[in-house]
């Protein structure tokens, strides 16, 4: 990949990220956080619903011939969420319900926001 085409692919992930983050906050959802890092990964965004913390991962691919964006949140990827919201939640003394949240941009298709993609268990 060429610097080019990398600062391009950054640019687009932000572009998405943003593009996520407005959507969810007109849902009703509210920001608490962006790009969190931990030991294990990055946390797109970090939002509260109604109560809920909620962990957003944000998956964008301009083309559909690899797959939905939503299949690229591997298992893997999953546990790496998991570990690095377990290292966001210790700021807590008890913690609140979370869940996790996907949303999966493809192309001109618009968002697919996917409520709950998967459990910490």
């Amino acid at each position: 990949m060429t610097t080019n085409t990398t600062a391009a692919h950054l640019v687009a992930g932000r572009t998405a990220e943003s593009a996520a983050c407005d959507y969810l906050c007109q849902q009703g959802l509210k920001l608490l956080e962006r790009n969190y890092h931990g030991r294990q990964g990055e946390i797109d965004l970090i939002m509260e619903d109604a109560g809920t913390l909620v962990f957003v991962e944000v998956k964008y691919r301009s083309r559909s011939e690899f797959g939905d964006a939503a299949a690229f949140v591997t298992v893997s990827k999953q546990q790496r969420l998991i570990a690095t919201a377990n290292r966001y939640l210790q700021r807590y003394r008890q913690p609140p319900r979370c869940r996790f949240d996907v949303i999966a941009m493809n192309g001109q298709t618009g968002i697919d926001w996917i409520r709950n993609a998967f459990d910490s268990h």
